[in-house]
């Protein structure tokens, strides 16, 4: 099994736990990746990494998407996979086409969101959309093809939009979440921490997340405003790093940077937050926060809509909205109660929809390998392991 990702960090925070389940069913696991500093935690799974070098992500030059197909046409040759999956945009289409010239005769096509090609309205997402729009038409209804999507929307997208047999089309929300990692814990509302964890990209609203904050302290209540992660530098909307110094240097936030033990770090939050109006699969960090027992704040958004019903685990929140932010937040953190009910009811959700074996079992039911077993000492079932009855899509 061959899985084609843009980046390591995020092979490693978004699907390690499905390799590993495959592993445990008799395949061998190969990721093709661009490297930067994941590989050895990836390979200590035993699962063996491939490093690409002409991939990148923000690229549009032809050239180089040339030389990106064509350094995975050669790992594929070489590796002769029985199953190609491909996560993301750009995996999804270069991954679908050089299966089709080899010949791959299984493929996972997973899209954890549609992105700014879909949600942009700027000239250049429109063009690149509807060229997206016939190749996803093209190479997506191929046989031995399914797809994965996060959300409602994205499935309407994908089958009606791109015209994709529903057939091949499979609506598993997120990546899920480790529920014994993630764990409710008491919430601090002395001195409340309002966190936004995520890629320091504008698209992920972290600007109206910043205006919010200002307008707030203005006011006198009492909360601290947490930024946690750091510039995409492969992301055409990254945010400066001189803006979040800015920001930081104003006392409007305070800059946590990247943190590598989310659980911790969201334990440290009293609400999390994500204005977002990108184009989402489902936000694996609002997931976590729930699982913590996190009330959550969050855009009118697919992906978002789906986890927060407003009201039910949180509050909802006009995109690109600072007022509409502003009041959300000012009701939180004026009423702990609140705060607390809606995090219960987040962890109660995420209990019920988003763990993380139900998200792994539907995967591995694509590749044809059986239910999963989450601990040791399950008896493997006849034909759990990878052959030719995989299924037939």
């Amino acid at each position: 099994m061959l899985f084609f990702v843009t980046e390591d960090w995020y092979f490693h925070s978004h699907r390690l736990p499905l390799a590993v389940a495959a592993i445990a069913k008799g395949c061998e696991v190969v990721v093709a990746t661009r490297v930067t500093n994941h590989q050895e935690k990836i390979e200590k799974e035993g699962i063996r990494v491939v490093p690409l070098r002409r991939l990148v992500r923000s690229s549009l030059n032809p050239f180089q998407e040339l030389c990106a197909i064509a350094e995975l046409y050669s790992v594929v040759v070489r590796e002769k996979p029985d199953v190609i999956h491909n996560v993301a945009m750009k995996p999804v289409l270069y991954g679908s086409v050089v299966a089709m010239v080899t010949g791959v005769s299984r493929r996972i096509n997973a899209l954890g969101g549609l992105g700014f090609v879909f949600s942009s309205q700027n000239l250049q997402a429109r063009v690149l959309r509807r060229f997206i729009i016939s190749l996803f038409h093209y190479l997506l209804n191929r046989r031995g093809t399914a797809v994965i999507v996060q959300n409602k929307e994205d499935y309407d997208v994908v089958t009606r939009a791109c015209a994709v047999d529903e057939a091949r089309v499979h609506l598993i929300p997120g990546a899920g979440v480790d529920l014994n990692m993630y764990v409710p814990m008491p919430l601090a509302m002395t001195e409340p921490v309002v966190m936004l964890a995520s890629r320091m990209i504008w698209d992920k609203g972290i600007n109206e997340f910043v205006e919010a904050a200002k307008l707030l302290r203005a006011e006198g209540v009492n909360a601290r405003f947490v930024l946690v992660g750091k510039p995409d530098g492969e992301n055409p909307a990254s945010v400066p790093a001189s803006d979040l110094q800015r920001w930081g240097l104003e006392g409007a936030v305070e800059l946590w940077g990247h943190r590598q033990d989310m659980p911790q770090t969201l334990a440290e939050a009293s609400i999390v937050c994500l204005p977002t109006y990108y184009g989402e699969g489902v936000p694996k960090v609002l997931i976590e926060a729930m699982a913590c027992g996190r009330p959550i704040v969050t855009t009118d958004m697919a992906g978002c809509r789906e986890l927060v019903e407003d009201g039910k685990a949180g509050l909802l929140v006009k995109p690109r909205d600072i007022e509409s932010l502003t009041a959300a937040l000012r009701t939180l953190l004026l009423d702990h109660a609140k705060c607390k009910a809606l995090g219960e009811e987040g962890r109660k959700l995420a209990s019920a929809k988003y763990s993380l074996p139900m998200v792994v079992e539907g995967v591995l039911n694509l590749y044809g390998l059986g239910s999963l077993q989450t601990s040791g000492g399950g008896q493997e079932r006849e034909g759990d392991r990878i052959g030719p009855h995989l299924l037939n899509f």
